[in-house]
């Protein structure tokens, strides 16, 4: 779970990723493929791991599989962790939301079977007296859970994860029915596309009360073992805990492996790549197995999720010249994973990695079953030592923005910067003025005067530069300056908007009023003034970003989307 050294970041959501948006390749710039005029050869394809690897420090260890006409091979490259065993076919990676779309492969086979249908209101399969949020008359049905169009947001409310690095382990099922029974939903159900690991959660429990057993009994029985998928599980036996990899942080430092008692079906497989390679062999034909109706039932593209990409059940889908990619990605605190086919060309690709790196791993599965370009690492940055004195000159309170200031200070032999509202994050040298951050993509440059002593630093992240003046010693930052145009809003509309509101699991924009003043502040940050624009908008001035608030019945807020750096982020309110 990365800390932005930002004043007001949209918070990096962690967890099980849905499929980034084909239309446009994101994050760091694309560069060309690999030098081999065979992008699918082992060779061209082990030097991609290498660079990622070895070169990029991405991750520890990577397994690519692949399979087509001419059958399935294996590429692996790096360590289950510093100084362990080499990765291969057979070792295990948490695969995130990957697990989505056999949970949904579940319900295709149910549907086939008689046993649920994909309309059936999915309390029906819940247990007696568990409520479940409608909206002006209609309930949530099986298909709006697999097509994430629900209504429900990404992650429950109500999660107060005793331990952050594993988020989901102490969310009990008491819990999921109290927030179920509370949630009031913000759109229509079955009209929009929102990605959502409670719903398909809600959905793997659904069905697995419905066969009468727990979710990993019933997909084993159902879905895996048809499959050959022996080395896909939850709980993992003795034989395989030894080939399961540790998982690593974007610093390639070990990090806990997740549990996920009461949204197994959102996230909680562990997988190999030679047992996903079995899922793509039945997926792409090569193997016939009593799952492929289902299979072929699962695709049909039910719902657009954005842009040309649609969603069938569990599965996203991007329509080519070349014949449709079926794809989904998964991410955990630890792993990312990368699982995609195209029933035309007969390709399918697997990619796994046991980091979870600033890159990913969704490039590397796109450049092998569409040819598109791969990212290109951020610049390695190498410390060089710095004397203490010479730091010392560059020592104090930096205003970056209103309300807003960087403190640099010296621990010993460490240097360290702090924006206000976040904890304190080493800094290292790279030249007597030029720092860089090894938790995220962000460099300090500080201008000094003739002495050597800094005046000024500017942050650079994200494609911004930011500056900031050094402050005279007991000296405040100036307070937010107000917009040319404010609306004014009466008490009960301001108090219509105020409230907490739900970005992630334990991240939420509380907004309060003070006055005839409105104040937002998110999760271990500052509270920053905000300015109405209508009864429905607010903007922040200490950063470029605004709210948007979804009013219900009452006229009272029942969610809010913030918008920053071209994102935008819906957050339902909490009760």
């Amino acid at each position: 779970m990365r800390r932005l050294f930002v004043a007001l970041a949209a918070t990096a959501l962690v967890g099980l990723a849905p499929l980034g948006a084909f239309a446009q390749t994101t994050g760091a710039a694309a560069k060309p493929a690999s030098v081999s005029t065979d992008r699918f050869s082992d060779a061209a394809i082990r030097q991609i791991l290498a660079q990622r690897v070895d070169v990029d420090r991405q991750s520890r260890g990577m397994v690519v599989g692949v399979i087509d006409a001419r059958g399935q091979r294996v590429i692996a490259h790096g360590l289950m962790s510093a100084g362990g065993k080499p990765v291969d076919g057979q070792t295990l990676f948490e695969i995130g939301s990957v697990t989505k779309a056999l949970t949904s492969l579940l319900l295709a086979d149910m549907v086939r079977r008689g046993e649920v249908g994909l309309e059936d209101p999915v309390a029906k399969h819940l247990p007696p007296g568990t409520v479940v949020p409608t909206r002006n008359g209609k309930a949530i049905t099986l298909i709006d859970l697999a097509t994430h169009t629900s209504g429900l947001p990404r992650l429950p409310t109500n999660m107060a994860m005793k331990d952050p690095l594993n988020p989901y382990a102490d969310y009990t099922e008491a819990q999921l029915d109290a927030f179920l029974r509370d949630y009031a939903l913000p759109r229509d159900i079955g009209a929009t596309y929102q990605y959502s690991n409670l719903g398909l959660g809600l959905l793997g429990r659904a069905l697995a009360y419905r066969a009468g057993g727990d979710y990993e009994t019933v997909l084993r029985k159902r879905v895996l073992a048809p499959l050959g998928m022996t080395n896909t599980a939850i709980a993992l036996s003795p034989a395989q805990a030894v080939r399961f990899s540790s998982g690593h942080n974007a610093a390639l430092e070990v990090t806990p492996h997740w549990d996920l008692p009461s949204l197994a079906g959102a996230g909680a497989l562990r997988s190999t790549a030679d047992d996903l390679l079995k899922l793509l062999a039945a997926e792409l034909g090569y193997a016939d197995t009593s799952l492929n109706t289902a299979m072929a039932d699962q695709l049909v593209p039910r719902r657009p999720a954005g842009g040309d990409v649609s969603v069938a059940l569990g599965w996203h889908i991007w329509p080519t010249p070349d014949g449709d990619i079926v794809t989904h990605s998964g991410g955990t605190m630890g792993f990312q994973s990368f699982v995609s086919f195209n029933r035309k060309t007969g390709l399918g690709v697997v990619v796994l990695s046991n980091t979870a790196g600033v890159m990913g791993v969704d490039d590397i599965g796109l450049h092998l079953m569409a040819g598109r370009p791969l990212k290109t690492a951020p610049k390695s940055r190498v410390a060089v030592p710095l004397p203490a004195a010479a730091f010392d000159k560059l020592v104090g309170r930096y205003a970056m923005a209103p309300g807003v200031v960087m403190t640099i200070r010296r621990d010993g032999e460490r240097m360290l910067g702090q924006l206000t509202g976040q904890p304190a994050v080493e800094i290292f040298a790279e030249s007597p003025t030029t720092f860089f951050l090894k938790v995220v993509d962000a460099q300090l440059t500080f201008t000094v005067d003739a002495e050597g002593r800094g005046t000024a630093v500017t942050l650079h992240q994200n494609g911004q530069n930011t500056t900031a003046q050094r402050l005279a010693d007991g000296a405040e930052p100036p307070p937010p300056p107000r917009p040319a145009k404010v609306a004014t809003l009466s008490s009960a509309e301001l108090d219509a908007l105020a409230g907490r509101y739900a970005l992630a699991p334990g991240v939420a924009i509380t907004v309060t009023r003070k006055d005839q003043s409105l104040f937002a502040q998110i999760t271990g940050q500052p509270a920053f003034e905000v300015f109405p624009e209508s009864p429905t908008k607010v903007v922040w001035t200490v950063v470029p970003a605004n709210a948007t608030f979804t009013l219900g019945p009452d006229g009272k807020a029942t969610s809010l989307t913030l918008h920053q750096g071209g994102r935008s982020l819906p957050a339902p309110r909490s009760p």
